[in-house]
C-alpha cells in the first residue's frame, strides 16, 4: 500500500513539474500573435522581472547574506543568461534546429551527474536520452534547415546553462521558502536582462489590451506559475528526470502550432512525436544508477539517496 502511494505521489509530481515546460511551449504563440514584433528580450524581461517582484512582495523574505551569490548564479543560469543565449539561437537558427539541440540538455545533466556526483547512469537512461533527440530531430529538422555556427553555439550554451542550474539547484541547500526561491531567481534574472533589452531593442509602442493580456500571461502563468512549478519539480525529482521533462516544451509549441495556425504535422513528424514522448517516459521510470556517493541535501529538505 505504501508502495502504491509512493509512486502516485511520485506521478503527480511529474505532471506538475510537466505543466511548467507545457506552458512555456505556449510563448511562441502568444508572442508571433499577440505581442508587438522584434522585441524578444524585452518581453522576456518583463515576463521575469514583474513575476519576481510579485513573489518577492507575496513572501516577505529577505535572504541570508550567504545565500544571495548562490541565487545570483542559479538566476542566471536558469533565467538570465539561458534567455539572452535562447533568444540568440532562435535569431540564428530556424526553431526546429534551435529545439533539437536544446534537447540535448538532460545528456549534460546526466554527464554532470556522473562527473561531479559519480551517478553512473543506467544504459536505459542513456539510450532515452539519446532517442529524444532523434526523435525532436526528425518532427522538427527539414532537409534544408540552416546551420549558423554562432547560432549552434548559443543554443548549446544554452541548454548547457540550464543543466547546469538544474544541477546546482539540487545540491545547494537552502532553508528558502519556494516562492521566495523562485522569486528572487526571477527578479535577479529580470535585472540581468533590463540593461540589455533597452540598450538593444527599441521601446515599446502604445499597447492595446490584447498586447497587455499577452504580457500578463507571460508574467502570471509563464513565470510566477511555471517556475514555482519547476523548482517544485526539482526537489522532489531527479535532475535527469526534470531536464527530460523540459522536452514537452517544444512538443507543445508543435501541437498549438497544428491546433491554432493550421500548422501540418507528417507522418513522420508524428513518429518523431511519439519517441520523444517514450524517452520522457523511460527517462521517468528507469532502473537505479549505479552506486554513486550520495548527493548534498535538497535546497528544500533532505532526500534519499536518487538516481539520475
Amino acid at each position: 500500500m505504501q508502495h502504491l502511494t509512493a509512486r502516485s505521489t511520485h506521478w503527480r509530481d511529474i505532471l506538475l513539474t510537466a505543466l511548467a515546460p507545457m506552458t512555456w511551449g505556449s510563448t511562441y504563440i502568444v508572442a508571433t500573435e499577440l505581442l508587438p514584433p522584434d522585441r524578444p528580450l524585452t518581453a522576456a524581461m518583463l515576463r521575469i522581472l514583474p513575476a519576481g517582484l510579485l513573489l518577492i512582495c507575496l513572501c516577505r523574505h529577505l535572504p541570508h547574506k550567504h545565500e544571495w551569490w548562490r541565487l545570483t548564479v542559479l538566476a542566471a543560469l536558469n533565467l538570465g543568461l539561458f534567455q539572452a543565449l535562447l533568444f540568440i539561437a532562435a535569431y540564428r537558427l530556424p526553431g526546429g534546429v534551435a529545439a533539437v539541440l536544446g534537447a540535448v540538455q538532460p545528456m549534460f545533466v546526466i554527464l554532470l551527474c556522473w562527473g561531479l556526483n559519480q551517478q553512473r547512469p543506467a544504459l536505459i537512461t542513456l539510450l532515452a536520452s539519446l532517442s529524444g533527440v532523434a526523435g525532436m530531430a526528425v518532427l522538427l529538422l527539414s532537409p534544408d534547415a540552416g546551420w549558423d555556427s554562432i547560432g549552434i553555439a548559443a543554443a548549446l550554451a544554452g541548454a548547457l546553462s540550464m543543466a547546469c542550474g538544474t544541477y546546482l539547484a539540487r545540491q545547494w541547500r537552502s532553508e528558502m521558502p519556494l516562492l521566495a526561491f523562485t522569486g528572487w531567481q526571477l527578479f535577479l534574472a529580470g535585472l540581468m536582462l533590463l540593461p540589455v533589452s533597452l540598450l538593444t531593442e527599441p521601446a515599446l509602442p502604445p499597447l492595446h489590451s490584447i498586447q497587455i493580456a499577452g504580457y500578463a500571461y507571460l508574467c502570471l502563468i509563464g513565470a510566477v506559475l511555471a517556475y514555482a512549478l519547476w523548482f517544485r519539480g526539482i526537489s522532489r525529482l531527479t535532475p535527469a528526470a526534470v531536464s527530460s521533462l523540459g522536452l514537452f516544451s517544444p512538443l507543445t509549441a508543435v501541437v498549438l502550432g497544428w491546433i491554432f495556425l493550421g500548422q501540418s504535422i507528417s507522418a513522420t513528424g508524428m513518429a518523431g512525436f511519439i519517441t520523444v514522448l517514450i524517452s520522457v517516459y523511460l527517462m521517468q521510470n528507469r532502473p537505479a544508477t549505479q552506486p554513486a556517493v550520495s548527493a548534498p541535501p535538497h535546497i528544500y529538505q533532505p532526500l534519499k539517496k536518487s538516481s539520475v
